[in-house]
């Protein structure tokens, strides 16, 4: 088990950083007062989305190495 987390620190401190980037983009959508309501929207629904996709992708890559398969390319 100890292994498994020198081997998680990586993806996570990478996730948690592209997380804080996309709410950084959300918020200043929400600071600058001339963007008109639509743009504001879509301001916060597509980061929102990636913030999504990235947590998806970090619970794939901890079912990954928790299982062994610390190599993708072997699925190709």
């Amino acid at each position: 088990m100890k292994e498994h987390w020198k081997k998680l620190t990586a993806p996570i401190i990478i996730i948690t950083c592209v997380i804080l980037y996309y709410i950084l983009i959300a918020a200043v959508f929400l600071i600058i007062d001339g963007i008109p309501g639509p743009v504001k929207i879509l301001g916060l629904v597509i980061p929102a989305g990636f913030i999504g996709v990235s947590i998806f992708v970090l619970k794939e890559r901890i079912n990954e190495i928790r299982s062994g398969e610390e190599d993708d390319l072997s699925k190709y």
